[in-house]
């Protein structure tokens, strides 16, 4: 293949015998290589992978395979999800993060349960209707769940087809109309769930972000980006996302102390404190909440009653309490973490304490 750079051709044409030589090579490695997931496996339902798509954005697998496990123990299809509580689906969610996207899936699940009588719909269309369900997840559903012919772009294919086929080191965040009619071109009429699948593999595995593993990859010889020497994109700029410190690591702080507080409920409702300003307005979910100034007050800003409350946490509710606390020492950014929280759903304030949604 000739390199081209963006600026000229971003999305150069393939003659069909590079195509095919590119199918055959991309399938074949899939086939040989891939990772031995349950949600590949041919008696996986559509629900079952529609639960993996969402779960897996922005998480990697290792940390998703266990949750969606206990997920589809407890919640096999549609309409068990859209029964739960959400404090339960939440906390079923732990720490895969953006637990937004765990009540966008219970939405998406009552939604199926209501509209398509408690099957997944097939076509594209409507699964993009589905609350929360966008083109990638439409796209990935079709193809894996119901073996249609579509075309799949999640970043590891794009970094794919951009370095092999256009010689580019990254592809722009967003998916342009040019780059998936472009990506459509290349899905062969057979085998296209293979193609899909194995491009994604290949990204996830062999052409990562950072240290791509050239040697390993079935492209290699008639990579476009490899052979201009991997020239970097000269407006791309390597960043690591920060972490420590951030608001987004002290929201998941508030919504862990929430978690702990909701599986150890019966021993923080035994507390006189917490009788007061805890479980009682929980509205019987099981969920108990936490006192709010224990989380945003400073320690020199608690009463004594508090401080005592706070020192007779079940061990991993005070834990998880003093986690925010460290934190956020003054409370400014958690009071204003905690009414976010509240804004999006993900938790209820009542009487001045906080607790998983009911």
């Amino acid at each position: 293949m000739t390199h081209r750079t963006e600026a000229s051709e971003p999305f150069p044409p393939v003659r069909p015998g590079q195509l095919a030589h590119m199918h055959a090579a991309v399938i074949g490695w899939y086939r040989d290589s891939a990772r031995a997931l349950p949600w590949r496996e041919p008696e996986a339902s559509p629900w079952s992978i529609l639960v993996c798509e969402v779960m897996s954005q922005q998480t990697p697998v290792v940390r998703v395979l266990p949750r969606w496990r206990e997920w589809m123990g407890r919640w096999p299809r549609p309409s068990d999800l859209a029964e739960a509580p959400s404090a339960d689906v939440l906390i079923a969610w732990d720490t895969l993060g953006y637990p937004r996207r765990a009540l966008r899936l219970q939405e998406t699940a009552r939604a199926i349960a209501e509209r398509h009588g408690d099957r997944v719909p097939e076509t594209e269309e409507e699964l993009r209707a589905l609350p929360g369900v966008g083109d990638y997840t439409a796209a990935a559903v079709t193809s894996f769940a119901h073996r249609q012919r579509t075309t799949v772009l999640d970043v590891n294919v794009r970094r794919v087809l951009g370095r092999a086929v256009a010689g580019l080191e990254h592809r722009p965040s967003s998916v342009s109309k040019r780059e998936r009619a472009w990506a459509e071109t290349l899905v062969p009429a057979r085998e296209h769930v293979e193609w899909n699948a194995g491009l994604m593999e290949l990204g996830a595995l062999v052409c990562t972000a950072r240290n791509p593993s050239c040697e390993e990859c079935p492209l290699a010889q008639m990579c476009a980006w490899r052979s201009a020497g991997k020239p970097a994109h000269p407006t791309s700029v390597k960043r690591t996302q920060a972490w420590a410190g951030t608001d987004r690591q002290l929201r998941g702080a508030i919504m862990r102390s929430l978690r702990e507080a909701s599986a150890a409920s019966g021993a923080v409702a035994a507390s006189a404190v917490a009788a007061e300003a805890s479980s009682e307005h929980a509205g019987g979910s099981g969920a108990a909440a936490v006192p709010v100034r224990l989380l945003e007050s400073p320690a020199s800003a608690l009463s004594a009653a508090e401080a005592e409350f706070l020192d007779a946490l079940p061990a991993p509710v005070r834990a998880a309490v003093l986690a925010v606390r460290e934190l956020d020492a003054g409370g400014e950014r958690t009071s204003r973490l905690i009414a976010d929280l509240v804004a999006d759903g993900l938790a209820q304030r009542t009487d001045g304490a906080l607790h998983l949604p009911v």
